[in-house]
């Protein structure tokens, strides 16, 4: 009955798992089958050092942890999300690694300090480096390595893995220095987030083996190597890494599961996450916080209202209690989807079942209030809101704003905006793109940008890649420079990263720029970011069709020299002919 829907709908898909992992029911599987082999044994799982090397091999290499994925698994492909032009790509959130989005200057820091990341970052990204050059001059450059030094620089040079691997290997070198785990954990996520994950593991095995002789190592570690191969898509790979908690002598309880959920959803991996709580329910008994957890996948993830609805229905139907959590990520849905009914209706339920509404929930029915173009009700939402004891936040504002702003009422969009100043909120990355996306020439969004700077919100990728897309459809390619020159020498940002690329490539390839396209694609191709296929296919056929031009040419003018060498011969022919026709 409760089961039949979900089974109905998965009936065809299997998951088949042989993995070596403690305490795990395989009776908690049907119909998702995990087989699983040897409780015990670590050694199983080649985890153990290595009698001849004392090293430690990654657990996802034994032939016994072999990880099968049917049709189930996710089919979301990330190239899918910059194949088109008009798409706009959320950069990921880097672990211990993102600097803050209100973070535009370096005024905090110390002057010697600022002075040696100065010295450091114009070494790594110095243009045409070569690896061992960048080593030599580390060597040389008398800079001493401190804790705070190694994570702010690899926080600058996130998005080049080879710069900040050269960097973190000179660093650790170092005299009276060694690497704390916020470093590692740093130039993990750094490796893994580029799918350098034997790199990567070879770190964590390090890691276990420091100079004080104790282990690293920390659930948070693992989880990192989680979260990447999530956003990789190598969901076999991220369950695996999941149950070498054990093997680490970590607990693996419901804190740990909830983790792993949410990072396969935080990467649109809802199925599989799904997958994992249905066949696991009885090593980790079905609580609220596990389908809130799928619930808001399928609501804020992957958008999609019908897949939430079957959540919904399944919490009822196997007695799950529902919180302000599950109604803020169900309302928040419907809200995105312009159901303002729906989305009204739920208000009320939650009301009646004495639920109170936090800050989220209220936030969701302002924005689906302000989209319905409901704006004075928005407004009285927030003032009612006020009145319960929860203060509107930045978010709060947005809600507001974004409706606002795609209904092109510029003049209520700013008088909110001035209302969040007077509250004393500081406009985010957020506000700021609301108001980018409805300005309609290159002055008011120079001046905007300026504004936002002065404003202490720092610009992020997302803006700048907003923005060359824009001007990239305006054919304002000085513009199109002009902004991808301003987001290279940010270094808070990392630089330019593999969606900053794409977005450029596409631009300067739909405004006919084809030799510059493909300069900036053999650029990205040289800081070995994941390639793109389409782009790969586009550049190929022009380079392609170049070469078949060219040789066109070739021959063509070959041609010419040749027909101009026989026109010559027949002309010195004839003249000789009527020189001797008049000699006789």
């Amino acid at each position: 009955m409760m089961w039949g829907g979900f089974r109905r709908r998965f009936t065809k898909t299997i998951l088949s798992v042989k993995l070596r992992a403690a305490d795990v029911n395989p009776k908690s599987v049907n119909p998702i089958q995990f087989q699983f082999q040897c409780a015990n044994s670590i050694a199983a799982l080649n985890l153990t050092p290595c009698s001849a090397t004392g090293i430690v091999t990654s657990p996802l290499r034994s032939p016994l942890f072999a990880i099968s994925l049917s049709s189930f698994s996710s089919l979301i492909n990330e190239n899918q999300i910059a194949a088109s032009f008009k798409s706009y790509d959320q950069s990921e959130v880097d672990d211990n690694t993102e600097a803050s989005e209100d973070d535009c200057s370096d005024d905090g820091l110390d002057v010697k300090f600022g002075q040696d990341i100065a010295i450091v970052l114009k070494i790594l990204q110095e243009p045409g480096r070569r690896i061992f050059k960048v080593r030599n001059r580390l060597e040389q450059c008398s800079i001493t390595a401190s804790y705070e030094l190694v994570v702010e620089v690899l926080s600058r040079v996130r998005n080049d893995w080879e710069a900040a691997f050269t960097f973190f290997l000179w660093a650790a070198k170092q005299p009276d220095y060694a690497h704390s785990l916020r470093a590692y954990h740093s130039m993990i996520s750094i490796l893994a987030k580029m799918r350098k994950f034997d790199t990567a593991w070879s770190l964590i095995n390090e890691m276990r083996r420091t100079r004080s002789g104790e282990s690293l190592v920390t659930p948070q570690t693992l989880l990192i190597m989680i979260r990447r191969y999530c956003a990789a898509h190598e969901i076999g790979k991220a369950i695996s890494t999941f149950y070498a908690h054990k093997l680490f002598k970590f607990d693996m309880g419901m804190e740990e599961f909830h983790s792993l959920l949410s990072a396969l959803c935080r990467y649109k991996n809802v199925k599989d996450a799904e997958h994992m709580l249905f066949c696991n329910e009885n090593s980790f008994p079905f609580n609220t916080k596990s389908f809130n957890i799928i619930l808001n996948g399928w609501c804020n993830i992957l958008g999609n209202p019908r897949e939430a609805k079957r959540i919904w229905r399944e919490m009822d139907e196997r007695g799950i209690v529902r919180d302000a959590i599950s109604y803020s990520s169900i309302l928040s849905c419907f809200s995105k989807a312009n159901k303002l009914n729906e989305v009204l209706k739920l208000f009320n339920q939650m009301k009646a079942l004495d639920i109170a509404p936090d800050r989220k929930v209220y936030n969701a029915v302002i924005h689906a209030l302000a989209k319905g173009r409901l704006v004075k009700d928005a407004h009285n939402l927030l003032i009612t809101m006020e009145e319960n004891g929860i203060a509107p936040n930045a978010v709060t504002y947005n809600s507001l704003i974004k409706p606002i702003c795609r209904a092109h009422q510029l003049d209520e969009a700013r008088e909110v905006f001035s209302e969040m100043l007077q509250r004393g909120l500081s406009p985010t990355v957020r506000t700021y793109h609301a108001f980018f996306r409805i300005l309609r020439s290159a002055q008011e969004v120079f001046a905007l940008l300026q504004n936002m700077k002065k404003m202490g919100c720092c610009p992020n990728n997302d803006t700048y890649i907003m923005l060359i897309r824009k001007f990239c459809r305006w054919r304002q390619l000085d513009n199109v420079h002009r902004l991808w020159g301003e987001m290279s020498q940010m270094s808070q940002n990392g630089g330019p990263d593999r969606s900053s690329y794409i977005a450029l490539i596409y631009g300067l390839f739909l405004n006919g720029e084809l030799e510059e396209a493909h300069k900036y694609y053999k650029e990205m191709k040289a800081k070995q970011y994941l390639p793109e296929p389409k782009l790969d296919e586009m550049l190929q056929s022009w380079a392609l069709g170049k070469q078949i031009t060219n040789r066109q040419m070739i021959d063509s003018r070959d041609n010419q020299l040749e027909l101009s060498h026989l026109d010559n011969k027949s002309r010195v022919t004839s003249t000789k002919f009527d020189k001797q026709s008049v000699s006789y």
